[in-house]
């Protein structure tokens, strides 16, 4: 299992902490071994492939579906065992869970009714709280009546209503459409940022993670393979699982020769790593933005032949499916910027020399599964 590393943010607090946390089903381990600090104020999110464990983790920390083992502190009390209306926090789930027959303002208020509040207080708390999401006029309307991105930011108002200490969100977005989505998830992190509520989020969006949180869980089989923040989770995964499930990876298979050396096929390649022992089976992971193709001469390292087989328009850039003579048997793409592809020329069945700076790889021990 990779190691977690848990970079803190500087200068918080721990808020909430998780301790040997374990979740079982019946014969099945749904979460192994779980430890994880998270602290004030932070915007922390779960992300893996479905069935990795991250909606169950954010579910035990809620207290809606209990560990079997573990212990979970959050600002200084033990909550393993409290119900979860004894916990102190607000939750959005993906399906929004709005009352149906209630309007836009008795759902924001639901939760102070419950709390007793007197009515103008209620009143004057969910008024600040329709205008801080931007739908200051829509207390009168019934859930129906609004869009589903509308609906979401209500149920983020109820959500947020009680002044919670943590703000837990079930892959909130996931029903939208990918503009309302868009823009949908930089409301909320800037929301986050003013309120300064710790949050968490699961996503199996890794882009919604990378752009919004200080810090990420990569979850796969329920454990954690890494805690970092975002540009550490994409420039340096922990472990293969992270190199491939985070963006888009090359694995390059090959074989540990001499010291800062590995051998792929008829090639030699550098790699800035060096914890393998020689002749030991291993992996080069190589962004496809990691290719250079400019000024790429015989003295370069890692410089190579290939023949681009395809390209592929992806906006800013065009990644080129290459073929290389020395590695037939294992798929490379390249993305190169517009201009160098005006400028040189590439095109499918164009001959090129590239390289990968030594810099630039990750090296693993073993192939990827």
């Amino acid at each position: 299992m990779a190691i977690a590393t848990q970079a803190g943010a500087e200068g918080r607090r721990p808020y909430l902490r998780v301790a040997g946390l374990e979740k079982r089903f019946g014969s099945f381990t749904a979460l192994s071994g779980i430890d994880l600090t998270i602290q004030e104020g932070e915007f922390v999110c779960f992300l893996g492939p479905s069935g990795c464990g991250k909606t169950t983790l954010l579910r035990a920390i809620a207290g809606l579906d209990p560990q079997t083992g573990g212990q979970i502190i959050q600002a200084g009390r033990d909550i393993s065992r409290l119900p979860p209306a004894q916990r102190d926090y607000g939750i959005v789930f993906q399906s929004y869970a709005l009352f149906p027959n209630l309007t836009v303002a008795e759902n924001v208020g639901y939760g102070l009714v419950n709390r007793r509040m007197k009515r103008p207080a209620i009143a004057a708390r969910v008024q600040e709280l329709l205008a801080m999401i931007g739908l200051p006029d829509s207390g009168p309307k019934y859930p129906a009546q609004l869009s589903g991105g509308q609906q979401q930011r209500v149920a983020l108002a109820r959500a947020l209503a009680t002044s919670p200490g943590l703000l837990l969100l079930d892959e909130p977005l996931s029903a939208l459409d990918a503009r309302v989505r868009l823009r949908l998830r930089g409301e909320i992190k800037e929301l986050q940022r003013r309120l300064g509520v710790t949050t968490i989020m699961v996503t199996h969006d890794q882009e919604e993670a990378i752009s919004v949180a200080d810090r990420i869980v990569v979850m796969n089989h329920g454990h954690i393979e890494q805690v970092d923040t975002p540009d550490a989770i994409y420039r340096t995964p922990a472990s293969l699982f992270v190199a491939g499930f985070v963006g888009t990876m090359n694995f390059l298979t090959g074989t540990k020769s001499d010291p800062g050396r590995v051998r792929l096929g008829a090639l030699d390649f550098r790699v800035a790593e060096d914890a393998l022992e020689r002749g030991a089976a291993c992996t080069i992971c190589a962004r496809p933005e990691d290719f250079i193709i400019r000024n790429v001469g015989r003295d370069t390292p890692n410089a190579f032949e290939a023949t681009i087989a395809a390209t592929e328009f992806l906006g800013p850039v065009v990644r080129a499916r290459l073929h290389i003579p020395t590695l037939p048997a294992m798929p490379v793409v390249a993305d190169f910027s517009l201009n160098a592809v005006t400028d040189l020329g590439l095109a499918s069945g164009r001959a090129i020399t590239v390289a990968l700076p030594p810099d630039r790889l990750r090296l693993f021990p073993g192939a990827p599964a």
